[in-house]
This record gives C-alpha cells, sequence and structure tokens, in this order.
C-alpha cells in the first residue's frame, strides 16, 4: 500500500507556472502507474495526466496537451506535474493518484483505474 501527499499548489497569475509534487511512502512509487487528476467546483472529478510504470510513457488531457508535463524520480519517490501558460479554467483541487497497472507500460486515464489518492493540493489561478 502507497500513501500519497500533494504539494506545490497555491495562488498564481494567469500565463504563470507551477509545479506539483506527489511523494510517495509505504511503497516505492516505481511499482506503480500514476496520474493526476482535478476537480473544479461544481464539476465532476476529470484526467489530466498519466505516466506509466515503466517506460515512463505519458499521456494528457487534450485541455492541458502542450501545457502542462508529467514527470517521476522514483530515486525520490515523487511524481511532478509541471504547469505552465496557466489559464483561469486551470483552477481546481488536483489530485495524484496510483494504480497496479494490468500491463507495465499501459497508460490510464480513468478515475476507477487508481487505487491509492492523494487529499488534493488548490490551485488558483487569477485572471
Amino acid at each position: 500500500q502507497v500513501q500519497l501527499v500533494e504539494s506545490g499548489g497555491g495562488l498564481v497569475q494567469a500565463g504563470g507556472s507551477l509545479t506539483l509534487s506527489c511523494a510517495a511512502s509505504g511503497r516505492s512509487a516505481s511499482s506503480y502507474a500514476m496520474g493526476w487528476f482535478r476537480q473544479a467546483p461544481g464539476k465532476e472529478r476529470e484526467f489530466v495526466a498519466t505516466i506509466s510504470k515503466i517506460l515512463s510513457r505519458t499521456y494528457y488531457a487534450d485541455s492541458v496537451k502542450g501545457r502542462f508535463s508529467i514527470s517521476r524520480d522514483n530515486a525520490r519517490n515523487t511524481v511532478y506535474l509541471q504547469m505552465n501558460s496557466l489559464k483561469a479554467e486551470d483552477a481546481a483541487v488536483y489530485y495524484c493518484a496510483a494504480a497496479t497497472p494490468p500491463d507495465l507500460a499501459v497508460l490510464l486515464t480513468a478515475a476507477n483505474e487508481y487505487d491509492y489518492w492523494g487529499h488534493g493540493t488548490q490551485v488558483t489561478v487569477s485572471s
């Protein structure tokens, strides 16, 4: 079992950047496929980005493609989400999630495919 703690959220101006971190403990993050999701007030939780367990294959939601980048540092047991060119519509609580994938290099985009979740970190974008 793994515990996930997100950090790095905050208030940023539109067009600015933030880097979110997801620190894993209890079991190595290298054992899991990892993902980032977000939920804005009154909206469903939505997929943002994922990185596979091996090969570090990545996949992004269309809304963030070209602006966000997911990466993992297995030595630090941490997954990152670099967010650039932030827009007002990116404001949300961002959640880190871990999944035991059916295939080592699979990319998982559905929330119900993930087994473990952090408590989230708030990102606010001012226009």
